[in-house]
């Protein structure tokens, strides 16, 4: 089985996902590419190198994948079972850029002819699905000007992707089965994030969930909200996607050094995650301004970074709490491990890795009632309050720190919850035994 995995831009869960599957089904025996921005490709498979694509789709042998003119970096040559392709697939809508994005797309997907194609994320999903269909992006059909400039170009580039399509003897296969790969090769699109809602940008998306929508053979969800909205937009439901987190137990010296490191006797409260505006963390600094008055007065401590570190760090100087921000950590089991609390103050989660995480520590929790998080943690192991709600989050933080019995309580819980949670093997039998059913129902 041939799979290429597309994803867009990313700097957290998702491009963990992808890179899993991507590792596991390759181990699996199956033949795997990933398609998507150099920087997720640095970030995520920072020892694959792109394969390069000469015009009529065959590769050129060491030599590096560029966009924009710009070699992508890496060491793995391109037989190896999951190489990495450059296709700058960006974060905003940039029509221009998107048809070309697309076009390229098209042509890498088409001269390598995978059994399935799994986009993830919405705007790589109606990427990918436009690729497939060979038609121009749906957010540009209501801008005569742009369709006029570029009609001819967009006819002239399908049909070169055309004759390049027809492989010579010596390239990766032969042309008739590389043409049946493309003509049966299946769409799959996984939702991992809630798309914004309102305005202009509201409105692309709301087009691109119809593309995914029309053309995917199944769209599978991180979260009950999502799914809903699939079943609304109607797509073929897939199902649940399971996103598992790895987590593997600090010893009692690391979480000791973690400690130490802090510097300080007093109540940890810690966050960790990307900063960025959908994790909450204004709302969590005007939280622990709410708690300054204990004694001692509990140390809140952040990591990961972001586009808004600093701005948070001169919202927590001009309120005066007691906060670290740590940067980018790769210690997070230990650091979980050695928290007395644990914060997701998130707008919106799917399947959060960092809770799954704070879980397999056994860590007290606190957390958003928002998207998916009350399914992974249940009722139990978790005290969940509303999202965006500074008091709330600072008396659940005060209650959890105030009482030992309902801390162990809930890091009980924790713990028990943790064992329910799906599995890197689970994840990748649910997620193969999809492509089956495709594979089978296209037969």
């Amino acid at each position: 089985m041939r799979v290429a995995y597309v994803l867009g831009t990313t700097a957290g869960g998702t491009g963990s996902h992808v890179a899993m599957l991507a590792r596991e089904c390759a181990a699996r025996g199956m033949q795997v590419r990933v398609f998507g921005p150099q920087a997720a490709g640095q970030r995520f498979f920072p020892a694959q190198r792109a394969p390069a694509a000469r015009p009529d789709g065959a590769r050129n042998p060491g030599t590096a994948e560029t966009v924009d003119g710009r070699a992508a970096t890496g060491s793995v040559v391109p037989d190896e079972p999951a190489a990495f392709v450059v296709v700058d697939i960006a974060d905003r809508p940039r029509p221009t850029h998107d048809l070309a994005t697309v076009l390229r797309l098209r042509r890498l997907l088409r001269a390598w002819a995978p059994d399935i194609v799994h986009a993830h994320g919405l705007r790589a999903g109606a990427f990918t699905a436009l690729a497939l269909t060979a038609l121009p992006p749906a957010h540009m059909r209501h801008r005569p000007t742009i369709l006029k400039t570029f009609q001819s170009y967009w006819r002239k580039s399908l049909q070169d992707q055309e004759k390049g399509s027809r492989q010579k003897p010596g390239q990766e296969e032969a042309g008739g089965t590389a043409q049946r790969r493309w003509e049966r090769c299946a769409l799959v699109v996984t939702m991992h994030n809630a798309p914004p809602a309102g305005g202009t940008t509201g409105l692309v998306y709301a087009i691109l969930e119809r593309i995914v929508a029309r053309r995917a053979d199944a769209v599978t969800w991180v979260s009950g909200d999502l799914g809903a909205r699939v079943r609304r937009a109607g797509a073929r439901d897939g199902g649940r996607a399971l996103v598992p987190a790895g987590f593997t137990p600090p010893s009692a010296e690391q979480i000791a050094a973690v400690r130490a490191s802090l510097g300080e006797q007093r109540p940890v409260v810690l966050a960790a995650g990307r900063l960025v505006a959908q994790k909450g963390y204004p709302v969590l600094l005007a939280a622990a301004t709410r708690w300054q008055h204990c004694d001692p007065v509990p140390l809140l401590v952040i990591a990961g970074e972001g586009p808004l570190a600093g701005a948070l760090a001169e919202q927590a100087r001009n309120t005066g709490i007691a906060v670290r921000f740590l940067g980018q950590r790769t210690d997070i089991p230990a650091l979980l491990s050695a928290a007395d609390v644990v914060v997701v103050p998130s707008f919106w989660e799917g399947q959060p890795l960092i809770v799954q995480e704070a879980l397999r520590a056994g860590r007290p929790l606190v957390a958003s009632r928002a998207g998916g998080i009350p399914d992974v943690t249940g009722e139990d192991a978790a005290l969940l309050v509303p999202p965006g709600d500074p008091a709330a989050l600072a008396d659940a933080v005060q209650l959890v720190l105030g009482d030992p019995g309902l801390a162990a309580k809930l890091g009980a819980a924790a713990a028990e919850r943790a064992g329910q949670l799906p599995s890197i093997g689970a994840a990748v039998e649910s997620v193969t035994r999809c492509y089956r059913r495709l594979l089978g129902s296209a037969d």
